[in-house]
């Protein structure tokens, strides 16, 4: 008697597979972050894609809504909390904590990474259970000029990649002198309206008002939506930070290149590690949850997590709602053109030669294929014709007997013998016209 047919395996709620018709396009947006990130100096890092929970509790906040709801935390056999990681800062904070790369005086690093982050929440269109990030950090710069430089990386990331219909907004929240007034500003402001907000942000009403910036219930968010309508309250020395940020924009030119750009007293963040500039980058093509990617400045993160006080700022840019962007915009990435060359044959010593043949291109950096099962060559040259080879070089009898090669142009359809000893020149100079 039969088994029955095993039931299949589906993948996970909010992941994704990708195959190779859209994975060109990863690999595309990948190599335009690299060679940006390398045009302003950032080197990549890579870091574990999951950490020790208390990692994220203490960087992101325990109460926030990431750690809160989001996280996707378990027990090791060892019993030790490990969360897979839902953003890529706190990871890169302790990697270098760890590594000792901030401890001497005046360190100064900057790096970038690009892969999966994991949240827990109702997957959408461009926000997925997993995820994937472009982001860079810069430490031990506690300047303005720094704010903008990762500001100006970003946006030519896109730029790059042939995004349009750019905005930046920016805003301030402050240094600890600022939180204290936009704290303060927040409770006398939503206090009276207390019971109009959830109940968690009521909670956080008391104990830590900047918080209930980071709900995404709807109540809150409403009610949070009109607090700063002309002017977050910044101490003089943080207002004085903005304006520098705001100036080198200005001057950055960023219309020219097709960006436009705001100070936005709307735009907030509710995690305590954010300090002075935050920013955020939104596009066409994602309908009302339109951000690509956004960063900040958090001067106190780093010794939250242990390490000497020392300043950092980077961004996060969501690489799915980049590609459907560009996608809705009819944007084409550059493909990478490397052209195929398919190795046909008749009979087993024709295939034995082509295997031989085939290893000594590869060694001279030519990409090869040819079939392995045995087809006819009417089969095998439609296998060419399908995989979009440039040309196709075939071997028979005849051509073993003759030490030859049947050379053909698969694009102009012209064919000419060549010598076996002569193949490799006569194949660059075809694959180069």
């Amino acid at each position: 008697m039969s088994s029955p047919q095993q039931q299949k395996i589906s993948a996970p709620k909010g992941t994704v597979d990708f195959f190779p018709a859209e994975t060109w396009k990863w690999q595309a947006v990948e190599r335009i972050a690299r060679e940006t990130a390398r045009l302003y100096h950032f080197e990549e890092i890579r870091t574990p894609i999951f950490e020790h929970s208390e990692l994220f509790h203490r960087g992101v906040g325990e109460t926030t809504d990431i750690v809160h709801k989001e996280t996707y935390t378990f027990d090791d056999r060892g019993g030790r909390s490990l969360t897979l990681r839902p953003e890529g800062t706190a990871g890169v904070v302790r990697a270098m904590i760890e590594s000792g790369a901030l401890n001497d005086q005046g360190a100064r690093e900057k790096v970038y990474y690009i892969g999966p982050n994991f949240r827990y929440e109702r997957p959408q269109k461009g926000r997925y259970t997993q995820h994937h990030q472009f982001g860079v950090e810069a430490f031990g710069v506690a300047e303005p000029e720094q704010d903008v430089e990762c500001i100006l990386l970003q946006l030519d990331f896109y730029r790059r990649c042939g995004l349009k219909d750019i905005l930046l907004e920016v805003n301030s929240l402050g240094d600890r002198e600022s939180k204290v007034k936009i704290a303060e500003y927040i409770r006398e402001t939503l206090g009276p309206k207390r019971s109009s907000l959830s109940d968690e942000s009521q909670r956080r009403l008391d104990q830590n008002p900047i918080r209930i910036l980071d709900s995404k219930d709807p109540r809150d968010r409403e009610l949070t939506s009109k607090l700063f309508t002309s002017a977050v309250p910044l101490s003089a020395k943080s207002d004085a930070y903005l304006q520098r940020v705001l100036t080198l924009l200005g001057t950055a030119k960023l219309e020219e290149r097709g960006v436009k750009w705001h100070y936005s007293a709307k735009l907030v963040r509710g995690f305590d590690y954010y300090t002075e500039t935050l920013w955020e980058v939104t596009t066409s093509g994602l309908g009302s949850q339109n951000a690509i990617g956004g960063g900040g400045r958090y001067d106190n993160l780093v010794e939250m997590l242990g390490g000497k006080p020392t300043p950092g700022v980077g961004f996060g840019s969501g690489l799915e709602r980049l590609l459907i962007a560009l996608e809705a915009q009819g944007i084409e990435l550059p493909r990478d053109a490397t052209p195929l060359v398919w190795l046909a044959h008749h009979g087993p010593a024709a295939r034995d030669a082509n295997l031989v043949l085939a290893r000594e291109l590869r060694d001279n950096g030519i990409a090869v294929d040819m079939d392995l099962a045995g087809r006819s060559i009417k089969a095998q040259f439609k296998l060419a014709d399908r995989a979009a080879a440039r040309a196709c070089l075939v071997i028979g009898d005849a051509e073993l007997a003759a030490n030859n090669v049947v050379m053909k142009d698969l694009k102009s359809s012209e064919q000419t013998s060549v010598p076996r000893a002569d193949v490799l020149p006569h194949l660059k100079q075809l694959l180069a016209s």
